[in-house]
């Protein structure tokens, strides 16, 4: 009962924000090169329509890719929320500190040196984003350097990894890893092989991410608090790096480099929920799905019927959004 209270404490933003998902996923369904009308995608949805060319559009092409979508927003979302909490860096993403980029190299350099074995890459980049998010994890913890050192070494970081991508394609240029699609971050080539397989790992690191969200919570109000409160810091602290880091290894497998929405989804929530957060994660990650199924429809539509990459319309919208957060005065409170 208790928990059905919590939930139900923010629920007019939650469900609205529930709403948009379920119309957006629709529209996603609908719009394209080649558009599907209503009256067609309901034939579609209750089977009274299994032959036709829009059919075949909906079920093997467009349905994978918005249920890419919808996983990867709720995954990046909900990563960049444990990021910014565990480290206590507003400003840290996966992105932009270099989980991303030590994701991609390790993806890189499996598939280069075992093309034969590319089923299992979500392995190897999920252990170059824990690789990536230790070092930047140890490096807070060694030196305890400033937010801004921390953000600038992981840039830093960043571009090192990205080298290393680089110089392995140069070498084994035959890798499939060195797509277009992929390093610019694509839902477009996702197979249903993959969701499968990537679904139980996103959705079961936030299904533990919800057992943590109390911890977490308490984990803003400073370590020595936390610590008098009873929350063990440091393993939540790691636990919260770890899932983290199997989420973003998860997105990267899946759909390449695909980024901002763990820089700006958790300050959106937080900005819309204010000081009531106990729906931060579920919320968070309906509100990354809507805004990766956003950007893939605009991706599709707005060069009509030509199509870009949605990681192109994600730094159109993400970049200038760094820009504010790390020029904004007052973001010393965001994560209060």
């Amino acid at each position: 009962m208790h928990t059905l209270k919590t939930l139900s404490f923010d629920n007019t933003p939650f469900w609205g924000s529930t709403a948009l998902l379920a119309l957006l996923f629709l529209s996603s369904l609908c719009l394209g090169s080649t558009n599907i009308s209503g009256n067609q995608l309901l034939e579609i949805l209750f089977h009274q329509d299994q032959t036709s060319t829009a059919f075949r559009i909906v079920r093997f092409v467009r349905f994978p890719r918005t249920l890419a979508a919808l996983l990867c927003g709720m995954a990046l979302a909900v990563s960049g929320y444990l990021l910014q909490t565990a480290l206590h860096n507003p400003l840290a993403s996966v992105n932009i500190i270099g989980v991303n980029a030590g994701s991609l190299f390790a993806t890189v350099l499996f598939s280069a040196l075992f093309p034969h074995l590319v089923s299992y890459t979500l392995f190897a980049s999920f252990l170059g984003a824990l690789v990536s998010v230790l070092l930047v994890y140890f490096l807070t913890k060694t030196t305890k350097a400033s937010r801004t050192t921390i953000l600038l070494a992981g840039v830093a970081l960043s571009s090192f990894f990205s080298a290393c991508s680089d110089t392995v394609i140069t070498l084994f240029p035959d890798t499939q890893m060195q797509r277009t699609d992929f390093l610019i971050g694509s839902f477009s080539f996702v197979t249903e092989n993959q969701l499968r397989f990537c679904a139980w790992f996103i959705l079961g690191s936030i299904a533990i991410s919800l057992i943590l969200q109390k911890n977490l919570h308490m984990l803003l109000l400073g370590d020595e608090t936390a610590k008098s409160l009873g929350v063990p810091i440091e393993r939540v602290r790691f636990a919260s790096l770890f899932l983290s880091a199997l989420l973003a290894g998860s997105v990267v497998s899946m759909c390449g480099l695909i980024g901002f929405i763990a820089l700006i989804v958790p300050h959106l929530v937080r900005m819309l929920l204010g000081t009531k957060r106990s729906s931060m994660i579920p919320f968070c990650a309906i509100c990354g799905a809507i805004m990766a199924i956003g950007c893939d429809i605009l991706s599709r539509i707005l060069f009509a019927p030509y199509e870009i990459p949605v990681g192109i319309v994600l730094s159109f919208v993400g970049s200038p959004f760094f820009l504010y957060l790390l020029f904004d005065r007052k973001r010393r409170s965001i994560l209060a």
